[in-house]
């Protein structure tokens, strides 16, 4: 019965070791399974990213907004020129060629006396236009052939002679009746018609989409000739005055008259082509 009391510590002892060696081996193994799958893992983590990344397609810039606003294709302007005071349109037909037409004005009044007749006198411009514009190198430049298709650009005046005042036709002297003085019209004018030539820079419709534009041109216009007449009333005494006749029918009368416009014509031949300029300004939709 003595020995039985020993041989329990003994045997919890020897049970407590085996308890211990078996938590010591299991702690190993799992250290051990814990550290294979560490070292399997770090690979696969590697690998995972070392794995090439696909870049995102690039975006497209977006593109700009289309203009809502049509080509311009008309044109309107003022001008001043040596045919006066006048205002112009245009049309585009193709990128280097437009149609264009226009209208110009100018009145101015002067007196002067000329072999005794005094002349109340009035330069009138009245003219038409058109023009087709060609711009060779599809900028400012242009030559423009055309047409003053409405000429009516003339000098006008009265004539008159006070009564008893001696005056000169065709180089024979009268003197004016005081009773019926000497009086009547003459006139200056040119062609109807006359073709042009001008160049010049500048586009009544801009092909750069400008809004305003301006321009300049010079050439010529070929007028012809211009024509003049003179019609005489009253009565003209013969200088001293001895016979008076009516001026209106008189046939010496008439011949000196015409000698006289002959004259006049005969000065003003060489001015067949009138000279052309002008600055402009215009706004085109």
């Amino acid at each position: 019965m003595r020995k039985f009391p020993v041989l329990i510590p003994t045997v919890l002892l020897s049970a407590a070791l085996v308890s211990f060696a078996s938590a010591s081996s299991f702690a190993q193994e799992n250290a051990a399974q814990l550290s294979a799958a560490n070292m399997t893992a770090v690979p696969a983590a590697d690998a995972l990213f070392s794995l090439p990344v696909a870049e995102p397609d690039p975006v497209p810039p977006s593109p700009a907004p289309a203009s809502t606003e049509g080509p311009r294709r008309i044109g309107v302007g003022a001008k001043i020129s040596l045919l006066g005071i006048g205002g112009e349109a245009a049309v585009a037909l193709t990128k280097r060629i437009n149609v264009r037409g226009g209208f110009n004005f100018f009145n101015y009044s002067d007196t002067f006396n000329k072999d005794g007749i005094n002349y109340g006198a009035q330069l009138a411009f009245r003219s038409a236009e058109a023009h087709l514009d060609l711009f060779p190198f599809a900028g400012a430049f242009h030559v423009s052939p055309g047409l003053l298709f409405y000429n009516e650009n003339h000098i006008s005046a009265t004539a008159s002679v006070p009564g008893g005042q001696v005056f000169t036709l065709g180089g024979a002297s009268y003197t004016s009746s005081a009773a019926n003085p000497v009086a009547g019209m003459a006139k200056l004018g040119f062609n109807k018609v006359a073709p042009s030539i001008l160049v010049g820079f500048g586009n009544l419709i801009p092909r750069n989409r400008r809004r305003f534009s301006l321009s300049t041109e010079f050439g010529i216009a070929y007028t012809g000739a211009p024509k003049a007449s003179l019609a005489l009333t009253g009565t003209a005494c013969s200088n001293p005055a001895v016979i008076c006749v009516n001026a209106a029918t008189d046939p010496t009368v008439q011949a000196n008259v015409q000698s006289e416009v002959a004259k006049v014509n005969h000065d003003v031949s060489v001015l067949k082509i009138y000279p052309l300029a002008s600055v402009g300004f215009a706004v085109n939709f």
